[in-house]
């Protein structure tokens, strides 16, 4: 697995588990790599790919949403809601095949008989109409350029449709759609197309390879072949190689609804550091991107909750690249539908607004930038909440509460049974009992004081109880209003994976960082 940059081979490892931000100044590109780290290549500094997927790759070919807003508002929108990076899907056929790249938008949207979403494209983006469909997708990465945006171009499929089957004939090489020249040749031809677009960072080969064909002796083979293709045209690119997994819930929906959250998320985090977070660590560390992520923004499953209370602060203890499923609320046809909704969608079904707002402050810890291999500033932990993705701070009055992380108070902790302290100060956190806010105090060698990580996923903070030294007070925030930080008797004891505690509200994760 080879990230190809300059005249060397680095390696860049990704995993799909499938700011208000510009470019600022002082991210420069292209980008390199430096061990784990993703990097400014003149400059040195870290630079985070904090991504949302928008795809191109389903029948119609066309970049979705195009109906529903011009193109810059929605790349400003993207903006708006923290994300700096695109990974903009693509399928190989609309870069190899004369009879997918030169019909027109019209056309394409008239052979799926796409009426209602022509005639909206002609109010919001009437110019892209009449443009053939591999000028739309040049148009649509211009803009996002434009508008500071870094994109990695996703080849998604070969033959354009909704990914992914198993045996759906886009899998692996060989497969009936999927002839590994034509593939090669397709990134050939969108290397060159976009050699000179600096905003580009990067080419992904291929999504979620699959199926009965799956070997590892053609995947090397191939994988090879078309990282050196991209490479020689474009030597400056991001080169994303990988033999994927996904992580979703529906991966294991049936374990999260039966099983007790603690222990499926401990086996689910297990099998991440497993099968993708060890790459981070050890002699030869490399960066490792999170394609693909997500969940029903509408927040009605209970499978999909109880996963992302468990992936936020397992991806937020490591502070990894990522990209999250997804931008596009609706397609202009999928799977034989016209405008079906998608659920998983940061923007409701008009591509207007958000579609979960608490969503998006939640996410807001996996978008800070928490680790920086430059920084010579000390190490500290951000304490935070699971469930609602806020951080425990301390206010002007030092009492703690719970908010957002963008501004978020730096506590250290030497390990188990020892206080967590306030950085720079003689006050660490103490429990005053079952049901009552925690508070900063200068009594730190109380029991009240000496916290320890009581569960197998290490999610829950506890003490003692002053009156009844047999329980432990955990850490806990209210389901309805997350800002108020207390303790209670702890719902599990120690050790006990089977309990079966529904709220989740006392999880927490102490999360390293050293950004001053």
């Amino acid at each position: 697995m080879e990230m190809i940059r300059g005249t060397t081979l680095k390696t860049l490892l990704l995993i799909s588990l499938s700011v208000v931000a510009t470019l600022s100044v002082c991210e420069s590109l292209p980008l390199s790599t430096k061990g784990r780290w993703i990097v400014d290549d003149v400059t040195g500094r870290r630079v985070k790919l904090k991504c949302v997927n928008w795809i191109s790759h389903t029948e119609s070919m066309i970049t979705e949403g195009l109906h529903s807003q011009p193109i810059g508002d929605i790349a400003d929108k993207i903006s708006e809601m923290g994300f700096n990076c695109v990974r903009l899907t693509y399928p190989t056929f609309l870069w190899t095949r004369v009879d997918y790249y030169n019909k027109t938008v019209a056309e394409s949207l008239d052979s799926l008989n796409a009426t209602e979403a022509k005639a909206m494209i002609a109010v919001q983006n009437p110019r892209f109409l009449s443009l053939p469909l591999r000028e739309s997708y040049e148009r649509v990465v211009g803009e996002l350029g434009r508008r500071g945006l870094m994109l990695i171009l996703d080849n998604h499929v070969s033959k354009p449709m909704w990914c992914c089957e198993r045996e759906d004939g886009n899998g692996f090489f060989g497969d009936k759609f999927f002839d590994p020249e034509e593939w090669i040749e397709g990134l050939s031809q969108v290397a060159n197309r976009f050699k000179d677009e600096s905003h580009v960072i990067g080419m992904s080969m291929r999504n979620e390879l699959r199926g009965q064909r799956s070997n590892q002796k053609d995947w090397y083979k191939y994988m090879r072949e078309g990282a050196k293709a991209i490479h020689s045209i474009n030597p400056n690119l991001l080169v994303v190689v990988v033999f994927e997994a996904h992580w979703y819930s529906f991966d294991a929906t049936e374990q999260w609804n039966d099983k007790p959250p603690e222990q499926e998320c401990k086996d689910r985090a297990r099998e991440f550091y497993r099968d993708a977070g060890f790459l981070t660590e050890g002699d030869n560390p490399a960066p490792l991107f999170i394609s693909e992520f997500g969940m029903d923004l509408r927040m009605g499953n209970v499978a999909d909750n109880r996963y992302f209370n468990c992936y936020l602060p397992t991806v937020a203890a490591k502070d990894l690249d990522w990209a999250l499923w997804t931008l596009q609320a609706s397609y202009y046809y999928r799977q034989g539908s016209l405008f079906l909704e998608e659920v998983y969608s940061v923007l409701d079904f008009n591509w207007e607004k958000p579609r979960n707002p608490q969503f998006l402050e939640k996410l807001t810890i996996l978008q800070e930038m928490l680790l920086d291999p430059n920084s010579e500033a000390s190490p500290y932990y951000v304490i935070v909440h699971a469930k609602s993705g806020l951080c425990v701070n301390v206010d002007g009055e030092k009492k703690v509460h719970g908010s957002g992380c963008r501004h978020r108070t730096k506590w250290t902790h030497s390990g188990d049974g020892w206080p967590i302290e306030l950085m720079g100060s003689n006050l660490c956190l103490k429990a005053v009992g079952d049901g009552r806010p925690v508070k900063v105090s200068t009594d730190c060698r109380s029991q009240q004081s000496r916290w320890r990580r009581v569960s197998k996923e290490k999610l829950h903070l506890a003490v003692r109880d002053e009156h009844d030294h047999t329980e432990s007070l955990c850490l806990d925030a209210s389901s309805s209003d997350p800002s108020s930080i207390v303790t209670r008797k702890c719902a599990c004891k120690e050790g006990d994976l089977n309990c079966h505690h529904e709220e989740q509200s006392n999880w927490f994760q102490l999360v390293p960082s050293n950004i001053p």
